[in-house]
């Protein structure tokens, strides 16, 4: 079990990651509040990590936080609940936020997240009332600016991470269509993620 990995941030491709570990570049998928607080390419990271084993392949998830990674261990045992869902609710709702929803039993909140219709929202409302309580930590930090590059670029980025989210293509432009023309790429995602949840 790999648990944790710090290394240098090779690539940032949303949702996920490459990070070299003594000249091997793990490809690491991670949650948006995660790949909002991450550091400029080149620069230092430590993650907490999940390592699952598939049929299908060896997949590494990294977490900036233990509160991250013990909520998404928590979702991968909801029945119905996958990797990709488990990463898009803690990209949709911080790790407070989502034990708060619990809290109050609000399946409104989780249906707006991609991939989550009601059944699945009222179980993993039920499923998560004992368990995700005892672990809850304040609000995320401050989440910093987004980073440098072309606004293009940026633009491009932030509709793909959008698209590897579950949104679809129109809902993903609809979104972005008030973002302002040199918004960053964390910047971006948050503030389109923002106007899809209130959609």
């Amino acid at each position: 079990m790999i648990g944790r990995i710090t290394g240098l941030v090779l690539e940032k491709n949303p949702p996920q990651i490459v990070v070299d570990v003594g000249g091997v570049g793990y490809e690491i998928d991670v949650p948006m509040s995660t790949f909002y607080n991450l550091p400029a390419s080149g620069q230092k990271v430590s993650l907490h990590t999940h390592f699952a084993v598939r049929e299908d392949g060896h997949f590494l998830y990294g977490f900036a936080s233990e509160d991250e990674r013990a909520a998404f261990r928590q979702l991968l045992k909801v029945s119905g609940i996958g990797a990709r869902t488990a990463l898009a609710v803690l990209s949709g709702l911080s790790v407070s936020d989502l034990a708060q929803a619990v809290s109050l039993q609000e399946s409104g909140r989780l249906i707006k997240i991609p991939g989550i219709g009601k059944k699945t929202a009222e179980r993993l409302l039920l499923e998560l009332r004992d368990k995700l309580g005892k672990t809850l930590p304040g609000s995320i930090a401050h989440i910093p600016q987004g980073g440098a590059g072309t606004a293009p670029d940026n633009r491009s980025d932030i509709l793909n991470a959008l698209l590897a989210l579950g949104y679809n293509e129109r809902e993903a432009l609809g979104a972005m269509k008030g973002l302002a023309e040199d918004a960053g790429v964390s910047d971006g995602i948050r503030a389109a993620l923002k106007a899809l949840s209130k959609a």
